[in-house]
């Protein structure tokens, strides 16, 4: 900003922030592994499997030990996001306390949510439970295909003791929000974190950051261990560029996630009937 171009301005002591999209896949992850991937750029997993329990008959010699396996999948810190800017030391001369403090805050969302969007396109991708291309038209049809997907979540040995949270787009929770169970008033937990109530004993959200295809968003269901997720790297710096006069400030976020229990995902591939 040049001198010529200065202007005496009074500046508002409210600061307007952008509203930032519902941020609500990768609260809901497995993050017991972040520490490890702090230390490197790669964390190995090791699945257990599950012994088959068998009758055991008095007098009579048992099996030969089984082999469970014991299955690993990898999970890499292979997404890097930055962000750079600068203010100018004019503007910054015009500007109150809380202007630097915003524009941090903004990044910060603005990281959050490319975070946020990964997490359900990978979930969305690597879902063990796809349903086929469905068109939803009315509350019927939306809670027909929910509880089809939750039958199949429940086949694939889910219960409805488990930690389970949906996700909903705009459109869909308009549809279906009626079905939902209201939340007590002491769970101010639940309400803080995001959730709109309870639908088979599962937590619903809502979400604009669910994958879409060209064709379908991806409504995902799914337990709290079926998607692990860490932060790798996270870094917010301040610093004089050297051409200039201005002040800047940069950031980098490295981060990973991988789908490690595909049968406790399930993805609903849906689209809104047009009227």
């Amino acid at each position: 900003m040049s001198y010529a171009n200065f202007k005496p301005t009074v500046w508002s002591k409210y600061i307007q922030l952008e509203l930032p999209k519902f941020t609500v896949f990768k609260q809901d992850c497995d993050y017991k592994f972040e520490g490890e991937a702090g230390e490197g750029k790669r964390v190995k997993i090791q699945n257990a499997g599950r012994p088959t329990v068998k009758k055991y008959v008095p007098g009579k010699p048992i099996d030969d030990p089984e082999n469970v396996g014991n299955g690993s999948v990898y999970l890499d810190i292979d997404q890097y996001d930055y962000f750079n800017y600068g203010i100018d030391d004019i503007d910054k001369a015009q500007a109150q306390d809380g202007v630097m403090e915003a524009l941090q805050t903004e990044s910060t969302r603005a990281l959050a949510e490319k975070e946020d969007i990964f997490c359900a396109t990978q979930m969305a991708k690597n879902a063990g439970i796809k349903s086929k291309s469905l068109e939803i038209a009315d509350e019927a049809s939306a809670k027909k295909a929910v509880d089809d997907l939750f039958v199949s979540l429940w086949n694939n040995g889910v219960s409805a003791k488990d930690d389970v949270t949906m996700y909903l787009t705009p459109w869909f929770y308009m549809l279906f929000q009626n079905r939902l169970i209201e939340l007590k008033t002491n769970n101010d937990d639940l309400i803080a974190k995001g959730v709109l109530g309870l639908y088979n004993n599962a937590k619903i959200k809502m979400t604009n950051n669910a994958y879409n295809d060209g064709t379908d968003d991806h409504i995902i269901l799914k337990t709290s261990k079926a998607f692990a997720y860490c932060n790798g790297i996270d870094k917010l710096k301040p610093y004089e560029p050297e051409k200039g006069f201005a002040e800047a400030i940069k950031g980098l976020n490295t981060y990973g996630g991988k789908m490690v229990r595909p049968k406790e995902c399930a993805v609903l591939r849906c689209h809104q009937k047009a009227a």
